[in-house]
């Protein structure tokens, strides 16, 4: 069976704060190790209310630490706001300090508002542009061989797997000509999944770094014993979507019994859109919802993500989740 790993996005709940996301992230983390989990990854994002993984590689440390064998990264590090270099040291750092455990997936896209994005990048302009360039030169410096002559220390030497992340085709094209695996967010903007599988697959370029394409997509799961507790669970993430979509993000709100009945049609549109690659239900609900998902993508893995406001009910989602992936093996 492929592997099943996890994307957390430390969500701050509603009357949390930070701290508290922090201790559901290693709780969740050690959990999902427990469980048989591939690796653990988190997003770089800045700006959000509900979203407490900004300092990115300072999570993946206290994540790494606190547990003792799963993978832990990046899903992504968004490079546009970083210099190659800081990157490189940051995720040397890691891979020194936890061998052989960390990844670095990286993205195009600013992580944030274009406000909050002007005041993280190191250029007003070109720095999306230079994207390719960028991760040509932070494998160079892991690689030892930059040309401007600058030694990553540390970094140099180590072996970071790194990922391309992607929404569009344009990150699909960048991993197959770089050869590099490729993770495709389906888990929020899935309209493209299909395509961007396609032409990953068909122009990818063996390299050094990987022999033959390799895929993982995002994947919701909001699983619960029953199918009407799931999605009562999952409004909380549909709040979210819609909260995001008008303008207006929020902290991770408690679920609400009949949210998406109340909603406006071009609402429940989009949300029927954003949420089309999820399982939410009862174990059997949400098996036979992953078994469809794999054969039809023949996804070589699957990331899980599980916006769910109460802690417990989200690790239970997770052993739910767990229990389907051995019942399909």
């Amino acid at each position: 069976m492929i592997p099943f790993s996890v994307l957390d996005l430390s969500p701050i709940l509603e009357g949390g704060d930070a701290a508290q996301s922090f201790r559901n992230t290693l709780s969740l983390a050690q959990h999902a190790e427990h469980l048989g989990f591939n690796r653990y990854w988190l997003a770089e994002h800045h700006g959000m209310p509900g979203i407490a993984s900004a300092a990115t590689a300072v999570l993946i440390g206290h994540v790494a630490g606190g547990t003792s064998s799963i993978r832990v990264g990046a899903g992504g590090i968004m490079l546009p706001n970083h210099s190659p270099l800081v990157i490189t040291e940051q995720f040397g750092t890691l891979a020194s300090l936890y061998p052989q455990r960390i990844d670095l997936g990286l993205g195009r896209a600013p992580g944030s508002d274009m406000q909050t994005a002007r005041a993280l990048r190191r250029n007003l302009q070109g720095d999306v542009d230079a994207f390719p360039q960028d991760v040509i030169e932070l494998m160079e410096y892991f690689a030892g061989t930059p040309n401007n002559g600058v030694h990553a220390v540390p970094g140099e030497g180590l072996e970071v797997p790194v990922w391309i992340l992607g929404s569009s085709l344009y990150g699909a094209q960048l991993a197959a000509a770089l050869g590099l695996p490729y993770a495709f967010a389906s888990h929020f903007a899935p309209a493209q999944m299909m395509q961007a599988i396609a032409l990953y697959r068909e122009n990818f370029r063996p390299s050094v770094h990987l022999a033959a394409p390799y895929v993982m997509l995002g994947f919701n799961v909001f699983a619960a014993d029953t199918d009407e507790e799931a999605a009562l669970l999952a409004s909380s993430m549909q709040q979210a979507f819609v909260n995001l979509r008008s303008g207006k993000p929020k902290k991770l709100q408690p679920p609400l019994a009949g949210y998406y009945a109340q909603l406006a049609p071009h609402e429940r549109a989009m949300l029927d859109m954003v949420l089309s690659c999820a399982a939410i239900g009862s174990p059997e609900t949400v098996r036979q919802a992953l078994q469809a998902f794999i054969a039809k993508t023949a996804v070589d893995e699957l990331m899980i993500t599980s916006q769910i406001f109460d802690h417990q009910a989200r690790l239970r989602s997770f052993e739910i989740t767990a229990q389907a992936w051995r019942e399909l093996a």
